[in-house]
């Protein structure tokens, strides 16, 4: 019986195998024959086409770099620093662009002066970030007249803009060994930039305008999804431990730049973001859309934060910026446009009248 029983089910098994396989092919073929009377068109492929251009016939979205990284300005070599006659200086200046709270912050071992950000929050890996607003023009381009003053300014000037501004804090003494440091650190970055000049990559991504009005309603939503896990979600960013500044800044409130930084305008955070932000983008690998980068920046910028005394500020009102917010104007724009936008109209009237 055990004998006679083994080989029928064997059988058996053999036959319902049989019977799936029919299925299979039964159902492939009906649904082949589906998509070909549905209008889908079927990739022909042919045996002899090899594994690698199967895979690269299909077109997966790529990420375009927001530049060319050929003749990208790069920062001289860290490794020879040492061969300057003010090496000690230079690395001390590079020290404080780094870690500006723990050295002159809140709680700063040389002075108090300053809210806790680092001048790199701004600068990004010190100052030598493509598009980065990297330093690589100051040597070049200062002493120069800028139209926010209307007067002429030297390196040392435009650090305590960002001392007063950025950091809404106190202006730090000229003649002192930080001070001294800072700029001989820029100087040798931008070194080997000819005298006027401003290297490829340097300042910060300039986001093309939107036809409509940045919206930071959309832009919070922005802000949960891509900001806030380093941010966080009242802004405040992530304090370091020992109170000597963040890991990751406050983007508004008591502790974060005042209404007189660059990055209040919107064309600037927006720019920004968008070759930086979130943590892991860059230039060449970014992770916002043009859309997402300008929203988002009307959001941060709606919420509360330091105000500064910006009346010495545009002496010539003419010369203020497309999205600079705070009137008085010389063109018919209000002040809620030239905060959000749409920004083209306001371009525009500015080129025919200049």
């Amino acid at each position: 019986m055990n004998q006679i029983g083994k080989p029928f089910i064997q059988l058996i098994s053999l036959m319902l195998g049989l019977l799936a396989l029919a299925t299979t092919l039964v159902g492939v073929v009906g649904w082949v024959v589906y998509l070909s009377y549905s209008g889908v068109n079927l990739p022909e492929l042919s045996p002899s086409e090899p594994e690698e251009e199967l895979r690269g016939a299909v077109e997966f979205p790529q990420t375009k770099a927001l530049m060319d990284p050929a003749g990208m300005w790069v920062a001289p070599d860290w490794a020879v620093v040492d061969s300057e006659p003010n090496a000690e200086s230079i690395k001390y200046g590079k020290e404080l662009i780094a870690n500006t709270a723990e050295y002159l912050g809140p709680n700063g071992k040389v002075r108090k002066m300053s809210n806790g950000l680092n001048c790199q929050n701004c600068h990004l890996q010190a100052g030598t970030a493509p598009l980065g607003n990297n330093y690589s023009a100051v040597a070049s381009t200062y002493p120069k007249i800028r139209a926010r003053s209307g007067q002429s300014e030297d390196i040392e000037k435009r650090i305590n803009d960002c001392f007063e501004r950025s950091l809404n804090g106190q202006p730090l003494e000229r003649s002192s060994k930080e001070m001294i440091a800072m700029v001989d650190y820029m100087k040798w970055l931008g070194k080997e930039v000819p005298r006027g000049e401003k290297p490829k990559g340097v300042g910060i991504y300039e986001v093309p305008l939107l036809d409509r009005a940045a919206d930071p309603v959309k832009g919070k939503v922005i802000y949960e999804q891509q900001c806030q896990s380093c941010h966080a979600s009242d802004g405040q960013g992530l304090p370091k431990q020992d109170g000597s500044g963040y890991i990751y800044p406050p983007l508004w409130g008591e502790h974060s730049y005042n209404s007189g930084a660059g990055l209040y305008r919107l064309s600037r955070f927006a720019g920004y973001v968008r070759a930086n932000m979130p943590l892991g983008a860059t230039f060449e690998n970014p992770l916002i859309s043009d859309e997402e980068a300008w929203d988002v920046a009307a959001y941060v910028n709606s919420l509360d934060r330091p105000s500064k005394d910006l009346s010495a500020d545009w002496p010539d009102i003419s010369k203020k910026p497309m999205d600079h917010p705070f009137g008085p104007f010389s063109d018919g724009f209000s002040e809620l446009q030239h905060k959000y936008g749409p920004f083209k109209s306001i371009k525009e009237a500015k080129a025919k009248s200049e």
